[in-house]
């Protein structure tokens, strides 16, 4: 279903989203019994190689495999060979002669996690190249959404931020416009990429894209990726372009609130936000294991064949 590679949503289709998302529901099932752990990737051998630093996906993409019972390996650049000049080509070839079946790589470099998947026979799964995509922070996005408002088609979803640089909202303007919903993108001038409106998402002003929406993605300003001089100040953006409670009002009283993490409150989201009644940001995080459970067990070749979870 999934092919030999999770690298990005962008070609994905509706058809592998929704088999993705509809494995999620069982497997954060497993994560609420006492024994959180099933046999189905018994033997299986899942390495997270990771330069840059991470907690959410790092961690759940472990968990995930550790309740699939796959045997797990970290590596972390800075504790590893890439810390004396090793290339990203010769790691691939050193982990691929110690024959792992699946590589977890986070790099800061477009396009490194489909150069890696050329290297290798083992699965390749992205978890964030540069600004390119972030396809199971996508996916975790959309599911969250289909369990709290039961579907995606027709949905309202307003994008806030630093664009140019979030590798989530890229992967978010391909999975939720491939599902139905209408994406529309506010923040910056100077953080808004060129051409971004040929993804079908359109280009608002802030109080526009709030509007009656009914999903709100508030993104992190990613101060490592800027140049200088693309914001005046963290406080004249948290004035601009800030989620606070009033502007939430612009939004559906049934609005969701979410962010990938991690937050600088107070800058681009008020903490009365995002600890509100309206906020998601707490099941994203659950939800991003048993998504990321979905994707290993799938992409391993589970659900192919006449094989159970139990």
């Amino acid at each position: 279903m999934l092919g030999k590679d999770l690298l990005g949503l962008e070609y994905m289709s509706r058809e592998t989203i929704e088999k993705i998302l509809d494995t999620a529901g069982p497997m954060r099932e497993i994560m609420h019994r006492s024994i959180k752990k099933v046999p189905a990737l018994r033997g299986r051998t899942v390495v997270t190689l990771f330069y840059e630093a991470s907690t959410r996906t790092r961690v759940s993409f472990e968990l995930a495999a550790k309740y699939l019972s796959c045997d797990t390996i970290g590596i972390a650049s800075a504790a590893s060979s890439v810390a004396k000049g090793e290339s990203l080509k010769d790691t691939a070839r050193t982990l691929a002669a110690m024959q792992p079946d699946i590589i977890v790589l986070r790099h800061p470099l477009a396009g490194a996690a489909a150069l890696l998947a050329r290297e290798v026979g083992a699965h390749v799964v992205n978890a964030g190249d540069g600004a390119h995509e972030h396809p199971t922070q996508a996916l975790l996005d959309l599911f969250t959404v289909r369990e709290k408002k039961g579907r995606i088609e027709g949905l309202k979803v307003a994008i806030v931020g630093d664009i140019a640089h979030s590798r989530v909202a890229r992967s978010g303007i391909w999975g939720f416009s491939r599902l139905g919903a209408r994406v529309f993108l506010a923040g910056p001038a100077t953080l808004m990429p060129e051409a971004v409106e040929k993804t079908g998402a359109v280009v608002a002003s802030l109080e526009e894209a709030l509007q009656d929406a009914d999903v709100v993605m508030m993104l992190r300003l990613q101060t490592e990726r800027q140049k200088s001089g693309l914001l005046p100040s963290l406080n004249e953006y948290a004035v601009l372009f800030g989620l606070n409670r009033d502007r939430l009002g612009l939004a559906r009283p049934d609005a969701l609130v979410m962010h990938p993490g991690p937050m600088n409150r107070g800058v681009e989201i008020t903490p009365e936000v995002a600890d509100g009644p309206r906020s998601v940001i707490v099941e994203q995080v659950e939800n991003g294991v048993a998504v990321r459970m979905a994707v290993l067990y799938l992409i391993a070749g589970g659900g192919s064949r006449h094989e159970t979870l139990d």
